[in-house]
């Protein structure tokens, strides 16, 4: 892992590479499907600007397993869960942590990735923007990153908990929640 300059920002996908095997799985497997493009094309200009990808994932309490061990039962899986993995599966020269619980930061190793990255900034996108996005952004403004969270690029089941998940991550976060097609950049102009 080679360090990078101070200030790098780093595309957190959280929990793409999912099952949707649990009630309301079906819904949020549409909807992880329909944000796969705007990910993508954001992947793209991390990749351009040469700052991390990040993939963190839960470990759905397999815990003699390997994230590549989730890679393959979501494509052996058919359906929205091998449809996702093949749109965004980490790459060889991505990272990805596993987690136990919501947040992406409690209890993995990602506070020293970043940290090791030299990350300063966040960009948060995937699933489930009213339960682990949630989680993670308000971790991260503990841990003092800079956060953006692009509307669409996260799902939840329905779109009313995106809609009031998003409010509650603008409003009492203060975190921009702009669309990833209205910011030029790997990260919105600071005002």
């Amino acid at each position: 892992m080679a360090s990078r300059k101070a200030n790098a920002t780093a595309l957190i996908i959280l929990d793409m590479v999912n099952l949707f095997d649990f009630e309301g799985g079906d819904a949020l497997g549409a909807r992880a499907v329909a944000i796969c493009a705007p990910i993508a094309r954001l992947r793209q200009r991390f990749d351009a600007a040469a700052q991390p990808v990040i993939h963190v994932n839960d470990n759905f309490a397999r815990w003699q397993g390997q994230f590549s061990d989730l890679v393959d039962a979501c494509l052996a899986a058919g359906g929205d869960a091998a449809a996702t993995v093949r749109r965004l599966s980490p790459r060889r020269h991505d990272y990805h942590v596993l987690k136990p619980k919501h947040s992406a930061f409690h209890a993995t190793p990602l506070a020293i990735l970043l940290h090791k990255l030299g990350v300063r900034r966040l960009v948060l996108t995937g699933v489930a923007a009213d339960s682990c996005i949630l989680a993670t952004a308000q971790d991260a403004k503990m841990h003092e990153f800079g956060l953006w969270v692009p509307a669409d690029c996260v799902a939840a089941i329905s779109p009313r908990r995106k809609r009031d998940a998003l409010a509650l991550v603008a409003q009492s976060l203060l975190v921009p929640v702009v669309r990833s097609r209205d910011v030029r950049g790997v990260f919105p102009a600071q005002p």
